[in-house]
């Protein structure tokens, strides 16, 4: 099964939000067959829950995060993961510092988007298996000199920030998050079922 790991510095605003968005796309759109996703800190609050206000900012997008416990980020992680996905810049840096192998599968959320946008629409695909090879694609792109714009690849940090501030950050991510899963997986009609995008595809 495909696992995608989300980063952020403490794991307690930015990056729980983003992984129960991404997981609840994911599941809608999968299913049993959805791929994993957790989430960790480059300075990870080892044990603290989720701050208040991404948990009441992402229950408005009803994502419950009310039992997220942080967890520092591990080489071990990092290895283990399909796809690493960093809130900032200097999350995919320190990816790169600490295992320089895995920056070919390691993106900012607003890189990747970015990259999946500007390479062929991926075919609608009931087969979350599919994830690496679409990483592959972004990562040689990216490679190949596409640079986005590398003056907006961060999702602020609403850390001892006004509730209004988490509240757009929830938005902004599920924004972001709906257009990853449609560059990685392909667009899906509304009110097209899991079963019916199978038969469509195989």
């Amino acid at each position: 099964m495909a696992h995608v790991l989300v980063i952020c510095t403490g794991n307690i605003c930015r990056s729980p939000i983003a992984e129960g968005l991404l997981r609840s796309a994911l599941d809608g759109r999968f299913g049993a067959d959805a791929p994993s996703v957790d989430s960790a800190g480059t300075q990870g609050w080892e044990g603290s829950g989720a701050q208040p206000g991404s948990v009441a900012a992402a229950a408005e997008r009803d994502i419950d995060i009310s039992g997220h416990v942080a967890r520092l980020l591990t080489r071990e992680m990092i290895r283990e993961a399909d796809l690493v996905l960093a809130m900032a810049g200097e999350h995919r840096d320190f990816v790169e510092e600490v295992e320089p192998a895995a920056l070919a599968r390691t993106f900012t959320l607003k890189e990747l988007v970015r990259l999946l946008d500007a390479l062929p629409a991926a075919a609608a695909s009931s087969d979350a298996a599919s994830l690496p090879d679409r990483v592959a694609e972004a990562q040689a792109l990216r490679h190949g000199g596409f640079a986005g714009n590398p003056h907006d690849q961060d999702v602020a940090d609403p850390l001892g920030q006004p509730q209004e501030l988490y509240r757009a950050i929830a938005w902004e991510l599920e924004g972001w998050i709906d257009r990853l899963v449609a560059g990685l997986f392909g667009t899906v009609e509304p009110g097209t079922s899991r079963s019916s995008a199978t038969q469509e595809t195989a």
